[in-house]
């Protein structure tokens, strides 16, 4: 996979963005607990109030905090608070506070006068400090301190406590701070606001408004919070989309540039089937990984750490069930991925294995039919699909284990959740909205493992592709440009072997040795021999499609090493031994060499090609659509047209490999007969098996075994190469030989 890393470069930004995206997306989704445990907590438990600053209190309970304050904390504290008095208020400021403080009228009252949330904060340390104890005097009165005066029965403790020393102030605190100390801050903060929820009672102040208000404002934020994700899950998602559907569209045209530059050598090393693979099923493994990687595996970690950040800083009591749960799945997760691994890297070769076969009998159908051997093919199918079938089955097997292991665990933390926090809320030492918030963290880590566990199942898979495509682009093609390549000049059509000798990559033995001959403009060379001989290995020399193990082959004088491909090709118009037509009309096939020819070159390059009999008799003529392959077409038919292909072309150099094979004794002497007027001062390169076809040529060049048996005309090989005799007795009479 780390090959493919590099082809993501021009879609740096887009990653980047996503990563953002997906980071802003992480934190709205890691908020939704926290703020859901305040609706519980804060909303619910707590009437809507979140800290233990009132914003107001009557003055007389003021007076019984500030009673216990050091003189520092009480100068803060009516610093920030403003009194009410009827007495001292303006009757404009007074009709608008007793409107919102009912008590106002009959008492004194003191409201909150700053929003800084830094005082904010050392007033909630200063009140959870103070409030309790006060509750706990009005509750349970004064603790038994000695030498203190006793609390006659109806009589308020704060008017006892307002005549103590400062000693016996600072006993009662220390006394009633240490009893509360042993108190988890939760239950603190608890005492708090149920004492402040009793004084806004008091002054008349509707809970149920507080309350509601506080519901609708932490509300409003989880659906703003809420619909970002959305925003950023839906980006998210196209973002992805367009950059695994950008890698797929570059690793395809890559791949396929790379295999139009492959020389035969390589396409020896890869089957068609495979490369067929390679370029479609592997490049879709690695899109649908891309999507998934983007959306799911950078997403998920943010996810995991992230909530396990939040747990730690929630509560660390219950941190035990996450650390289980989380190595019970890694567990499961290295077990599957050691189990099923082996087997993903065999489906991609099972796949080609089917594709190959597959390929195969649909190309040798007609043979298939004609031999009835159908039964044979199909159990060849059946072979082939059965070992795809079983190893597809065996890893969704074990895959299929991971999604009931992952819903249990899931279940299983849940459980183990409500157990262990029910306690810790039994002890005070969290709120249910906590435990409810946890239980949402702990879900959101486990999912993040989950999500990763799916994603994994396709990991095994496209590592195999990615690899496999790889594979492909890192083959550097054996036939290479020069690094300062020569231009033609000159001369034109002159081709030269001189000692040329060439074996196949991996080879042991030679296939062609010492091979020297020349072949001049205007001339016809003819190349003759049994199957075998090396025939067509020579004639793949010049274009390159091989090059020379030994010696040199030079066109117009220079070798065809120091040229590029593309000069040296154009001066080649060439005939493969199997005639290969497009898709398309028999126009566009004649066309594919010269796109500017006109309709009148067209017409005269088929009538040279002798095609004209079928294509005039067809009813949409030139327009008659090709299959692909010419499947629709005869073998005689596909070599006519590929000829006028070649013609059209106007090349220097012609190469007719085998191209006269399919057609009749009489077509073949008329076509050749109109090459010679057509080609001109033009290099004809024939191979042929025929000996009525290489009799007229200028030069013929026999083969034996890959070495030279004799060069010559048609009459002096008759007297002086055996082979070439050989060859021509064996195909007609010594009449018939005489031209």
């Amino acid at each position: 996979m780390t090959k493919l890393i590099k082809h993501l470069k021009p879609y740096t930004w887009l990653i980047v963005v996503i990563f953002v995206l997906l980071f802003a997306q992480a934190m709205a989704d890691l908020s939704l607990p926290g703020y859901m445990s305040d609706i519980v907590n804060v909303g619910i438990g707590q009437n809507g109030i979140k800290t233990a600053v009132p914003q107001a209190i009557p003055a007389t309970e003021m007076n019984k905090l500030t009673l216990f304050m050091t003189d520092a904390q009480k100068t803060q504290v009516l610093n920030d608070y403003v009194l009410l008095d009827r007495n001292t208020l303006l009757p404009s400021d007074y009709a608008k506070y007793v409107k919102k403080y009912p008590l106002l009228a009959t008492a004194a009252i003191y409201k909150l006068n700053t929003s800084d949330k830094t005082e904010i904060s050392q007033l909630d340390a200063i009140f959870t400090t103070y409030i309790p104890v006060v509750a706990t005097i009005e509750t349970s009165g004064i603790p038994a301190i000695p030498g203190a005066p006793t609390v006659p029965p109806g009589t308020d403790p704060f008017t006892v406590l307002a005549q103590l020393t400062p000693q016996q102030m600072d006993a009662v605190r220390s006394l009633i701070s240490g009893q509360l100390a042993t108190l988890p801050k939760t239950l603190l903060t608890q005492y708090s606001t149920t004492y402040i929820a009793a004084q806004y009672k008091a002054i008349g102040m509707k809970l149920s408004s507080i309350q509601v208000a506080y519901m609708i404002n932490i509300g409003l934020y989880m659906l703003l919070l809420t619909l970002a994700s959305a925003a950023c899950s839906v980006v998210v998602g196209y973002l992805s989309a367009r950059v695994a559907g950008g890698l797929g569209r570059d690793l395809r045209r890559q791949l396929f540039v790379r295999v139009e530059n492959f020389s035969n050598t390589e396409f020896d090393r890869f089957s068609t089937s495979s490369l067929i693979t390679r370029s479609t099923n592997d490049v879709t493994q690695i899109q649908l990984l891309m999507v998934m990687l983007f959306r799911i595996v950078f997403y998920a970690p943010i996810l995991g750490v992230g909530g396990i950040l939040k747990v730690v800083g929630a509560d660390e009591s219950m941190l035990w069930i996450i650390a289980a749960a989380v190595a019970a799945m890694l567990a499961m997760i290295g077990i599957m991925m050691l189990v099923a691994l082996p087997r993903f890297e065999s489906i991609q070769k099972l796949v080609d294995k089917l594709n190959l076969v597959t390929r195969e009998i649909l190309t040798g159908l007609m043979v298939i039919r004609a031999f009835n051997t159908q039964k044979h093919e199909e159990q060849k199918f059946d072979v082939a699909n059965t070992d795809l079938t079983k190893t597809s089955l065996f890893v969704n097997r074990v895959m299929v284990f991971m999604m009931p292991f992952m819903m249990l665990m899931m279940n299983g933390v849940m459980l183990l959740i409500v157990w262990v926090g029910s306690h810790q809320v039994d002890l005070g030492k969290m709120q249910v909205g906590d435990m409810m918030a946890f239980m949402q963290y702990a879900m959101q880590i486990i999912m993040s493992f989950l999500m990763i566990s799916i994603v994994f199942v396709m990991v095994p898979r496209a590592s195999v592709s990615a690899q496999r495509i790889a594979e492909v682009l890192e083959t550097e093609p054996v036939i290479k440009d020069p690094a300062r390549p020569t231009k033609y000049s000159g001369v034109r059509g002159l081709v030269d072997f001189k000692g040329v000798s060439f074996k196949y990559p991996g080879a042991e033995e030679y296939v062609l040795r010492n091979i020297s001959f020349t072949a001049h403009p205007g001339q016809t060379t003819a190349f003759i021999g049994s199957t075998g001989s090396g025939k067509s290995t020579l004639i793949n020399l010049i274009p390159r499609f091989y090059d020379a193990t030994e010696g040199t082959v030079t066109v117009d004088g220079l070798d065809v090493r120091s040229v590029t491909q593309h000069d040296l090709r154009e001066k080649i118009g060439y005939v493969s031994q199997k005639a290969v037509l497009f898709s398309g009309t028999i126009e566009s096939n004649i066309r594919y060499a010269n796109e500017n020819a006109s309709d009148a070159e067209i017409a005269q390059y088929a009538e040279t090609a002798q095609a004209l009999d079928f294509i005039t008799t067809s009813d949409q003529g030139y327009q008659t659509e090709v299959a692909q392959g010419g499947m629709n077409l005869s073998g005689g038919q596909k070599q006519r047209l590929a000829i006028a292909r070649a013609l059209a072309k106007r090349p220097e150099i012609y190469i007719f490999d085998d191209a006269f094979s399919a057609l009749d004794y009489r077509t073949d002497s008329t076509l050749r007969r109109a090459l010679k007027k057509d080609t001109g001062n033009a290099t004809v390169l024939v191979v042929t098996q025929r000996i009525s076809t290489a009799m007229s040529a200028d030069q013929i060049v026999a083969l034996d075994n890959g070495r030279i048996a004799g060069i010559g005309t048609h009459k002096e090989l008759m007297e002086t190469c055996d082979v070439y005799r050989e060859i021509a007795l064996s195909q007609l009479s010594r009449e018939e030989l005489v031209l």
